[in-house]
């Protein structure tokens, strides 16, 4: 009895499932899920602003600097004081889009999480993941959840960094700050990189693909898959 409970719950360590779509997908996963949320979180970004009175009496550099998680109705514009003749209230950015990037880093985080746990699963303890179907179903239903997740996340993060771009932008300046559109010419002359931040978005994409063929093969691994073929499903095939 002892040594059938040893048997049971004990690790069989075996690189073979890495080798199978199963585990080398999930390998693939695990990397795209930290590229993806490295490229996003942790992003700053810094932005010059030349103002140029119709008056021509001054001209004017404002600089600004926004970073994750992009809540840009935070970021000062411009402090206060004299401009072109004229006092000027502090100016902020417009709009918050946290929600979007937080939401994508998350998915990403616990992408990452349970892909680095299936894979221990796979190659330590496999022998008691074909046990019974409660393994593979629930492994199938959770890769469905990641995928439609990285469907949501990623098209809301695009979104998001469309309308980061357009607020950081001229025309999104000159929207911000009325200043511009009656008193100055403002142009941003320094814009901040986004090279970053649209690789996030290709990584959320790409993760949705992967997640997605992934939910195939772990499909295959459950007794639906068996029932609905009438035979033995071949693991990893």
């Amino acid at each position: 009895m002892t040594l059938g409970c040893q048997k049971m719950i004990g690790t069989q360590f075996d690189l073979t499932p890495l080798k199978e779509p199963l585990g080398f997908i999930k390998i693939l996963e695990w990397v795209f899920a930290i590229f993806a949320f490295g490229t996003s979180g942790g992003y700053t970004g810094d932005a010059v602003v030349n103002l140029a009175c119709n008056d021509s009496s001054s001209n004017a550099t404002l600089e600004f600097t926004f970073s994750y998680p992009f809540r840009l109705n935070e970021i000062p514009l411009y402090k206060g004081g004299v401009l072109c003749n004229k006092d000027v209230n502090a100016t902020f950015l417009i709009g918050d889009y946290s929600s979007s990037v937080e939401f994508f880093v998350s998915i990403g985080v616990l992408a990452f999480l349970y892909s680095m746990v299936a894979l221990v699963i796979y190659v330590g303890f496999l022998h008691i993941y074909r046990e019974s179907n409660r393994g593979p179903g629930a492994d199938f239903i959770i890769t469905c959840l990641f995928a439609f997740f990285w469907l949501v996340s990623s098209s809301a993060w695009a979104q998001g960094l469309q309308n980061i771009i357009y607020v950081t932008s001229t025309e999104g300046i000159n929207y911000s700050f009325k200043l511009c559109a009656s008193d100055a010419k403002c142009t941003v002359v320094s814009h901040a990189s986004m090279g970053r931040l649209n690789v996030s978005v290709v990584f959320g994409f790409l993760n949705l693909i992967l997640w997605a063929g992934n939910a195939w093969f772990a499909y295959k691994e459950t007794s639906w898959h068996t029932s609905s073929t009438g035979t033995t499903a071949q693991p990893g095939s």
